[in-house]
C-alpha cells in the first residue's frame, strides 16, 4: 500500500457482504492490473471486472464457453483475406464515466487498429477503437452480460453507453440457446435500437461491415 492512499471499501458481489480496505479506487487498481493480488485471487483466468460499480468476480470459463470463443475467431481469420477485421480475445475496456472496467470475451477492431495498438505496446483498447464486443454466457456470468429491461445496468447497457456498435450476445443458457447481435446504440434511451437473433444450429450472417457467415451447428449449452 502507498504510504498516504486513502483507503476504499467495496463490495465485492463473489462474497456478498464482505468489504475490503483498498488503497485506491477499484477502477484505478483494476486499469493498473493490481486487484487480482490485493484480492488474494488466482491468476488462473479468474476474471475480475468493474460493473455497475462493483467489483464482479468469475471462475475461469469452462471448455464449452471458450471453444464457440475460438470458433468464432477461426470465422474471422478464415475471412481474412477479404476482410479488415480481427478478434481480440479478453482484452479489457475501460469506461471511466460509469467506473466500469470490461472484459469481454471477444473485441472486434479493424485490422489498422489492431497493429497499431501492438506497435503501440498499449495497455487497453479505448471504447471509440472497438467495432464489435462478444459475449458468451456462463451460468455465472449470463445475468450480467443480458439486456436487463426492469433493472438496468449490467454490460449490454454499458456497451450502449460506450457506443460500441454492435454487440454480439452468445446466450448458453439450456433454456435460450440463442445467439443476438444487438446494433445502432441509443445512449439517451439506454438501449441498442436493433437487434436480430438466431438459434443455435442456424447460420449467423452479420451485415455489413462484417459481411461474414456463422455456422453455430457445433454449438452447446452449458451443462
Amino acid at each position: 500500500m502507498r504510504e498516504g492512499s486513502p483507503k476504499v471499501k467495496v463490495a465485492v458481489e463473489f462474497e456478498a457482504g464482505v468489504q475490503f480496505e483498498l488503497p485506491d479506487s477499484a477502477l484505478a487498481l483494476w486499469e493498473r492490473g493490481e486487484l487480482h493480488d490485493l484480492l488474494n485471487l488466482p491468476h488462473d483466468g479468474t476474471r475480475v471486472e468493474i460493473i455497475d460499480g462493483k467489483i464482479v468476480v468469475t471462475t475461469a470459463p469452462e471448455f464449452g464457453h471458450n471453444f464457440i470463443a475460438l470458433e468464432l475467431t477461426k470465422c474471422l481469420a478464415r475471412t481474412a483475406a477479404e476482410s479488415t477485421w480481427e478478434a481480440v480475445g479478453t482484452s479489457g475496456i475501460v469506461f471511466p464515466d460509469a467506473l466500469a472496467g470490461y472484459i469481454p470475451d471477444l473485441v472486434v477492431v479493424e485490422s489498422s487498429i489492431y497493429y497499431a495498438a501492438a506497435e503501440a505496446q498499449v495497455r487497453r483498447l479505448t471504447s471509440d477503437e472497438i467495432e464489435m464486443v462478444v459475449e458468451v454466457t456462463s451460468g455465472g456470468s449470463a445475468q450480467n452480460d443480458r439486456p436487463r429491461p426492469k433493472s438496468g445496468g449490467g454490460k449490454w447497457e454499458g456497451y450502449v453507453s460506450m457506443e460500441i456498435p454492435y454487440y454480439l450476445l452468445i446466450d448458453r443458457d439450456p433454456k435460450v440457446r440463442r445467439t443476438t447481435l444487438y446494433s445502432v446504440p441509443d445512449p439517451a434511451r439506454q438501449i441498442y435500437a436493433l437487434n436480430e437473433s438466431w438459434a443455435f444450429g442456424e447460420t449467423i450472417s452479420l451485415p455489413e461491415p462484417f459481411n461474414l457467415e456463422i455456422p453455430t451447428s457445433k454449438w452447446y449449452d452449458w451443462q
